[in-house]
């Protein structure tokens, strides 16, 4: 999957995998890791992490130094994002967590550039049309999956900059 993803250096430095107990250091490691985490999910276009798939996937594995990332280390960075806004469980038992590698400010903020670039305000557009449609397609929001994308809408509708709508079963937005 991560073919073509450009590693940073520190993902073949051995003692990245170990969570270093100098504070200067880890907070270091930790901002590396935190974007590593946020670029490697961008890349991939992926929203979500299974804590356990993790730690056998390249994010946290590196095969070619044989070192890999111990669980307790995946928590500590996954809770640094928490802390940022990048990550928010899905249960209880810290299993799942949503990624999201701009928060729903952000991506309001993105989408709503495009809409006022591409003269769409005071228009009706599905929710369908903003993730999958083709005047869409170049754009980083483009696949967004929903859950992301009505929180980012949200966002939008809390500054008064758009609304949204349901119409005979589906879901839209206006914008201002």
């Amino acid at each position: 999957m991560a073919t073509d993803f450009e590693w940073p250096w520190q993902y073949g430095f051995p003692p990245f995998y170990t969570i270093q107990p100098n504070s200067d250091t880890r907070k270091k490691q930790l901002e590396a890791w935190s974007a590593l985490v946020l670029n490697y999910h961008r890349h991939n276009k992926l929203y979500s992490l299974d804590v356990s798939e993790s730690q056998s996937s390249a994010l946290f594995n590196n095969k070619k130094i044989d070192r890999t990332l111990p669980l307790d280390g995946i928590y500590v960075v996954l809770e640094e994002l928490k802390k940022k806004g990048h990550v928010e469980w899905t249960d209880k038992g810290r299993k799942q967590c949503l990624v999201m590698w701009r928060t729903p400010e952000e991506w309001g903020k993105l989408i709503y550039q495009w809409v006022s670039t591409n003269g769409m305000m005071n228009t009706v557009c599905t929710v369908y049309e903003l993730v999958n449609g083709e005047d869409t397609a170049k754009q980083e929001f483009h696949g967004m999956e929903t859950w992301l994308l009505q929180r980012a809408l949200k966002t939008l509708e809390v500054q008064r900059k758009a609304e949204m709508i349901s119409f005979d079963g589906n879901e839209g937005v206006k914008f201002f």
